[in-house]
């Protein structure tokens, strides 16, 4: 008799285990879509010259880009030690146990547990009237529960976790370009003050004797006190700037310092004239930023994780279904618990339709949908300031690359300049004020002409870090 009962929960267990997988296709959430972003896109860069292949300098390694030895090695360095690199790993790994976790949403629950207990009835309760002394019971029981997909919920929670997956890796990618950037942008300015302390020093040197001769003319009266106080406060002057200079130089080897998570130190490097990033300025279509950009695609992946959660706010107004199961062995005595006569079997398929539940669900539905359009907006915000993070980038290089060829003309004129107003000094023609006013325009704009440099250099890393380069 108990195996026709047993058969009979059987064939009702899989009666309801194939009416579930039947309706798994009644599915209420909707499929992710990229939102059209075309026109975004389309006049993203603000040139002149709008990009029409899909070839991209973001494309390149790293490696390509920067060429010199003592950069690379720390490029290296930084990618390997960076705290905020190693942090970003930190919450990749945590991004992928969630992932694990959305996968595992379709398999049942199951546990298991033992109870021995032992009950002392009142002999003026309902069985203590039938029963003397205690009853003691053993049981052993195995519990499953499974929950059919029938809206998609379990499908659109695996999506979401799947997509806030994404955006913990595109954050790493960020952070590596951000890091490269950094290490780049500090290496160039290590380089550029190293040429101008050392424009700096010649100045110093040359208006130490400077100081020296006009001293002795003011002996013999061919100047006056004034041309040798100029002179001496043009010479404290240089020395100001060499020590600025020097304090600035510490202080950027600081900053390298704890972006290679190394304690404060000297670093060598190359210098400033063989510095040069000779790979072609491609931009690429505007379109190329949504695979290149990793701040773009975590955004996007941000966007599409609030989308699956809509989803599952949606699919919570209906009704669910879901299939419990538990069985085992259950005696009153510790000699029969595992015997045959103790299986038992309980199999409960039940739909539950929530009706009145605090307003909790259109409330949890009303903030997915706000918080979808928010990600949406910040989407769209992130691919602008990308394409003017773009924009400006490139438009400063070309501005650098046009007004260097004029510093290097105005550095050249300034040191005729100063030469024949030497010239003109010595044969009584010009005053030395004129040459002290030449004097000091040439040492302006030497320091000027570098720190041209030094933004042509930085203005192309700018471009390769917006472009989303970096990180491949």
């Amino acid at each position: 008799m108990k195996s026709i009962i047993k058969h009979n929960y059987f064939r009702k267990g899989v009666f309801l285990v194939v009416l579930m997988l039947t309706m798994q296709s009644c599915l209420v959430a909707k499929d992710y879509e990229r939102p059209d972003v075309d026109l975004e896109t389309e006049n993203l860069y603000r040139t002149d010259n709008l990009p029409s292949d899909s070839l991209s300098m973001a494309d390149l390694s790293w490696k390509e880009i920067f060429t010199d030895p003592y950069l690379a090695q720390y490029i290296e360095e930084g990618l390997e030690n960076n705290i905020d690199i190693r942090i970003a790993i930190q919450q990749i790994i945590a991004g992928e146990s969630y992932m694990k976790q959305g996968n595992a949403g379709y398999l049942p629950t199951l546990s298991a547990g033992t109870t021995a207990t032992h009950q002392e009835l009142s002999e003026n309760s309902q069985f203590g009237s039938f029963f003397s002394g205690g009853i003691e019971q053993y049981e052993a029981v195995v519990n499953l529960s499974w929950e059919a997909d029938i809206w998609g919920k379990i499908r659109s929670n695996k999506r979401a976790f799947h997509a806030g997956y994404l955006k913990s890796v595109a954050a790493h990618q960020a952070v590596k370009t951000r890091l490269i950037e950094s290490i780049a942008t500090t290496y160039y300015t290590l380089v550029a003050l190293d040429a101008q302390l050392e424009v700096t020093k010649e100045a110093v040197a040359s208006r130490e004797k400077s100081v020296e001769t006009i001293k002795a003319l003011k002996e013999s009266g061919e100047v006056t006190q004034v041309a040798v106080d100029q002179d001496i406060a043009q010479y404290n002057n240089a020395k100001a700037i060499k020590v600025d200079l020097e304090k600035a130089i510490f202080r950027t080897e600081n900053t390298l310092s704890i972006l290679l998570a190394k304690q404060p130190q000297h670093f060598d490097r190359s210098t400033l004239d063989v510095q040069d990033i000779s790979t072609d300025i491609k931009l690429g279509v505007p379109y190329l930023l949504l695979r290149n950009r990793p701040d773009v695609i975590a955004a996007e992946s941000d966007f599409r994780q609030s989308f699956e959660l809509t989803n599952v706010a949606l699919a919570s107004f209906y009704p669910s279904l879901t299939l419990s199961a538990s069985g085992g062995f259950q005696s009153l005595e510790l000699q029969n618990w595992f015997d045959y006569n103790s299986l038992f079997a309980n199999v409960v398929g039940g739909i539950a339709q929530p009706i009145f539940n605090q307003r909790k669900l259109r409330t949890q539905h009303e903030v997915a949908k706000a918080q979808q359009e928010q990600a949406l907006l910040n989407f769209k915000q992130t691919l602008l300031v990308a394409g003017n993070e773009v924009s400006e980038a490139l438009y400063t290089f070309n501005a650098e690359t046009e007004k260097q060829e004029y510093l290097e003309n105005q550095v050249e004129a300034l040191r005729r300049a100063e030469t024949n107003s030497q010239e003109l000094l010595n044969s009584g023609y010009a005053t030395y004020l004129d040459l002290l006013v030449a004097r000091q325009a040439v040492l302006t704009t030497e320091l000027t002409s570098i720190d041209n440099k030094l933004d042509r250099l930085i203005a192309v890393v700018n471009l390769y870090k917006a472009l989303g380069g970096g990180w491949k």
